[in-house]
C-alpha cells in the first residue's frame, strides 16, 4: 500500500522503517543528552556533530548515499578527532576545549573542500539534513544494532559515568577511571551522533540527544526518572515530526527537531523544577 502526504509516496515499509529508526536513535540518543546536559558538554556534542563531517564526506564521494559507509566514515573521524584532541590536551598546555575547537575548525574546512565542485546537490542536501524516509532494511538493521550496542555499554558504565559526571574528584580518589570512562561516553556520544546523521543529517543530530536531555532537567532532580522523560520527549517529537514532514513534504530532520523544540518551550513554562510557572506563579505567603 501507498500513501500520498505533501507530494511524496510513502508506503507502509517505509513509514515503518522510518519510525522504526527515530525509536532506535531516541532510545538511545536521549540518555546520553542527559549525561551531556549533566556534565556540561551540550555545546560540545555540537562540535563532535561537525567532526563526522570529514569522515562522512569521503564516504559519500566513494560510496554514494550508502547509510553503512557514512557510518564507518563518520564514526573514524569522529573518534580520531575526539581521541587526538585528547591527546594533544594531555602532553601539551592546551586546554581540551580548545584543542576541539582546532580540530574542529578543520575538521568542517576538510569537510567543505572535500565536496566542492560536487555536482549532486540534492545527494549533498540528504548528507546534511538527512532522510528518514530513504532508510533500506540494512540500514536499519545497523541503526538498531549500534542503538542496542550503546544501550548495553550505557548499562556496564552506568554507575561509574554517574559517580564522574556529578563529583569527578571522589570519583578519581577512590580509584575511578576518570579519563577511561569519559572516553567511552564520548565514543558512545559519537556513534550516536553517527546514526543520528543517517537519518536527521550531520548538522540536526545533536538535536534529538540534547533539547530532550535540556528539557528533563525541568522535570525532576532524580536521574533515571530524567532519562525516562527525555526518552519520552524524544520518541514524541520523532512521531509527531514523521507525521508532519509526511503530510506536509517538510525536510524530517528539522521537523522533528522543530517538534523537540516545543517539548522544551513547554518544559521552560510548566516544568515542576525551575519551570517559569513553580518560580514566578506562586503568590508569596501572607505574613499575620
Amino acid at each position: 500500500m501507498v500513501f500520498s502526504f505533501g507530494g511524496l509516496d510513502l508506503g507502509g515499509v517505509e513509514l515503518g522503517r522510518a519510525l522504526a529508526a527515530a525509536t532506535a536513535i531516541s532510545f538511545s540518543g536521549a540518555p546520553l543528552g542527559v549525561f551531556l546536559v549533566l556534565r556540561r558538554l551540550s555545546l560540545s556534542g555540537d562540535v563532535y556533530t561537525h567532526t563526522l563531517f570529514p569522515g562522512v564526506a569521503i564516504a559519500f564521494l566513494i560510496a554514494g548515499e550508502s547509510v553503512s559507509a557514512m557510518i564507518i566514515g563518520g564514526l573514524i573521524s569522529g573518534l580520531l578527532v575526539a581521541y587526538l584532541s585528547g591527546l594533544v590536551a594531555r602532553i601539551t598546555v592546551l586546554k581540551e576545549d580548545a584543542s576541539l575547537a582546532a580540530f574542529y575548525m578543520l575538521s568542517l574546512a576538510i569537510g567543505m573542500v572535500l565536496l566542492a565542485g560536487n555536482d549532486h546537490a540534492e545527494e549533498l542536501l540528504h548528507v546534511l539534513f538527512g532522510d528518514v524516509f530513504s532508510i533500506d532494511h540494512t540500514s536499519l538493521l545497523v541503526i538498531a544494532a549500534l542503538s542496542s550496542a550503546t544501550l548495553f555499554t550505557l548499562a556496564l558504565v552506568w554507575r561509574a559515568l554517574v559517580m564522574e559526571s556529578y563529583d569527578r574528584v571522589f570519583f578519581a580518589s577512590v580509584g575511578g577511571g576518570g579519563a577511561a570512562t569519559h572516553m567511552v561516553f564520548i565514543t558512545l556520544v559519537i556513534l550516536n551522533l553517527i546514526i543520528g546523521a543517517t537519518a536527521l543529517g550531520t548538522i540536526m543530530a545533536i538535536g534529538l540527544m540534547t533539547i530532550p536531555g535540556a528539557s528533563a532537567r525541568f522535570w525532576s532532580r532524580n536521574l533515571g526518572v530524567m532519562v525516562v522523560v527525555a526518552i519520552t520527549i524524544a520518541l514524541s517529537a520523532s512521531l509527531a515530526g514523521l507525521i508532519c514532514a509526511a503530510y506536509t513534504g517538510l525536510p524530517p530532520g528539522p521537523t522533528i527537531i522543530l517538534f523537540a523544540g516545543a517539548g522544551y518551550v513547554a518544559s521552560i513554562i510548566f516544568g515542576r523544577f525551575g519551570g517559569l510557572i513553580s518560580r514566578y506563579g506562586k503568590r508569596p505567603h501572607l505574613e499575620a
